[in-house]
């Protein structure tokens, strides 16, 4: 009976609850731009605020433009984040694209641009971190961000932002000011309502992790994230027992994927995953040419 009943579990646990709760987020985030937003030429940051100008210039629709332009970004967040990200996040698109649709011809929920504002904000906040809390993606941006921050001394949030004030400064430039401030505005309560949804969730996650394959989940975390992990060695009260406690940064876009990699290598792992409010220093850098390759560095207690 336990064998037929693990697998349901985990069927429930890692897909049938996170695809329910990414189409209610993907559907709240369609109903926020077509409702809200696009009517009164409100943006959106990243690459849906791209497809959002460009479906302005040229009248294509933008569920598709949404779709095509995040492809390449897909493609690297499966190199990076896996198979279940990549599905996650196809399906967060298609959803999101059907809906786009089916909402373009409804008419605008208010005519008050305060309003529109601040609840089509709201609303996308909240589709959108439903999104990133059960493991799928609408904007290619973050993942471009992630990859960037290995290479220059900015966080994630840091290159997300730099990229939206480019955004919002073509904004000002095709529809004035006024556009542009409305479409500041709305990001911010926007991200406010995602970090609120993902329960606090900042840029920076800390992961300990208390096991006894220490050596294997650190591999397997450096081989497929390029995070590194700090090694300590520790004892149990109870059982007496030797473990190995790991410690490593992560973004809160590879939170779900950690969990994946660790409960893969140790069912019995004990994990705990806590906000970081700042970073001092450089954490977590990768070699291209050796990340596949090396396995992770483990510091070992030096014996007496």
């Amino acid at each position: 009976m336990n064998d037929i009943i693990s697998p349901m579990n985990k069927l429930f646990k890692h897909w049938i609850i996170p695809l329910f709760f990414i189409t209610v987020g993907a559907v709240l985030a369609a109903f926020a731009l077509e409702e809200f937003l696009v009517p009164f030429t409100v943006l959106d940051g990243g690459i849906v605020g791209i497809s959002m100008i460009v479906s302005q210039l040229t009248k294509l629709p933008l569920g598709l433009l949404t779709i095509v332009l995040n492809a390449p970004f897909m493609v690297l967040g499966y190199k990076r984040l896996g198979k279940r990200f990549l599905i996650k996040a196809i399906y967060a698109q298609i959803v999101f694209s059907t809906f786009l649709s089916l909402f373009e011809d409804l008419e605008p929920v208010t005519e008050q641009e305060i309003l529109v504002v601040v609840f089509g904000g709201l609303i996308l906040g909240l589709g959108v971190g439903l999104i990133l809390r059960y493991g799928g993606c609408l904007d290619g941006t973050e993942i471009v961000a992630m990859l960037l921050s290995h290479h220059v001394e900015l966080s994630v949030g840091q290159i997300v932002l730099f990229f939206n004030i480019l955004i919002y400064g073509v904004c000002g430039f095709l529809y004035g000011a006024d556009r542009a401030l409305y479409s500041l505005l709305t990001y911010f309560i926007t991200s406010k309502i995602i970090d609120f949804v993902e329960n606090g969730m900042e840029q920076g996650k800390s992961v300990m992790i208390i096991t006894d394959h220490g050596e294997d989940i650190a591999n397997r975390i450096y081989a497929q994230l390029g995070r590194t992990c700090t090694s300590m060695e520790g004892k149990g009260l109870v059982s007496n027992g030797k473990k190995t406690v790991l410690y490593c940064v992560i973004t809160r876009v590879e939170v779900s994927a950690i969990k994946k990699i660790i409960n893969d290598a140790d069912v019995s792992a004990f994990v705990t995953i806590s906000d970081i409010s700042e970073i001092i220093g450089s954490h977590i850098k990768r070699k291209k040419s050796t990340a596949a390759k090396q396995a992770v560095p483990v510091k070992r207690p030096v014996k007496k």
